[in-house]
């Protein structure tokens, strides 16, 4: 029985159409190919340098027309889980521009029900960990946006805020709760208002494991581009095999049609 068409298509940001403030050679054209196609769109990211305002900036600034709910980032789904929960007093480890995107919750130092890691970059320390640390030893859950190892910055690879919300688990005894790919809510909530189901829809990523693999574990076909910080040796080495793997987004409509 042959697989359903593709009907929706989840475009990771970094990686795959731009590097720092460049977009990448062919990626505005193919989105506007995939566009004229017929393709539904949805734009994720685990981005936490960013706040939503400004990642749809961002596109737009580069030149791809992007609707407010075709975006998909992991605050709008921490801030549900507390909600969810019942967290409303949370300690906030991230950026004073992230920090916007959760105006719905309390920010605390102090007797928080939850910490919510995000992006520090060069602000990240042994304070900031050791404040978190006790925190959460005091009872507050650890809620990770997300768990990558390391991205591509524009001078090169760097730590992502995988590494940091790893100390804390080491040190702490607790498993974070992760809410960017590759978590299946993540995959669920970027479908949902769509109305397209898993088996119609593709992932395109340059991250085997976090947008390849968690997409396809959550029924979606994925597409792993060679661009970003796609690295061949994290491809012989992975349990995944994705759908395609394709030189360049620039590939992707192609592939899509079966060419």
């Amino acid at each position: 029985m042959p697989a359903p068409a593709v009907r929706a298509v989840l475009l990771d940001l970094d990686g795959v159409l731009y590097v720092g403030e460049q977009p990448l050679p062919g990626a505005v054209a193919a989105v506007e190919r995939l566009r004229s196609d017929g393709y539904i769109l949805r734009f994720v990211t685990n981005t936490t340098v960013r706040s939503r305002a400004a990642t749809l900036e961002k596109l737009r600034r580069i030149g791809i027309a992007v609707d407010d709910r075709e975006l998909v980032t992991p605050a709008g789904l921490a801030v549900r889980h507390c909600r969810e929960r019942g967290h409303e007093r949370v300690a906030l480890v991230m950026n004073e521009e992230v920090k916007r995107d959760f105006e719905q919750l309390e920010a605390v130092g102090r007797r928080a029900d939850a910490v919510i890691v995000g992006d520090l970059g060069d602000a990240f320390s042994y304070e900031v960990l050791n404040d978190a640390f006790r925190l959460l030893m005091d009872g507050a859950e650890l809620v990770a946006l997300q768990k990558n190892r390391y991205w591509l910055t524009e001078d090169g690879l760097s730590l992502d805020v995988g590494a940091f919300v790893a100390a804390l688990e080491y040190a702490s005894g607790r498993r974070a709760y992760v809410v960017g790919k590759p978590a299946p809510a993540f995959f669920e909530q970027s479908l949902e208002d769509a109305g397209v189901p898993a088996s119609e829809a593709a992932m395109v990523g340059d991250d085997v494991e976090t947008d390849v693999g968690g997409a396809m574990s959550a029924g979606l076909s994925g597409y792993l581009v060679r661009t970003g910080k796609f690295r061949e040796d994290a491809l012989n080495a992975s349990h995944v095999l994705p759908t395609a793997v394709l030189a360049s987004i620039t590939d992707l409509p192609a592939a899509l049609r079966g060419g």
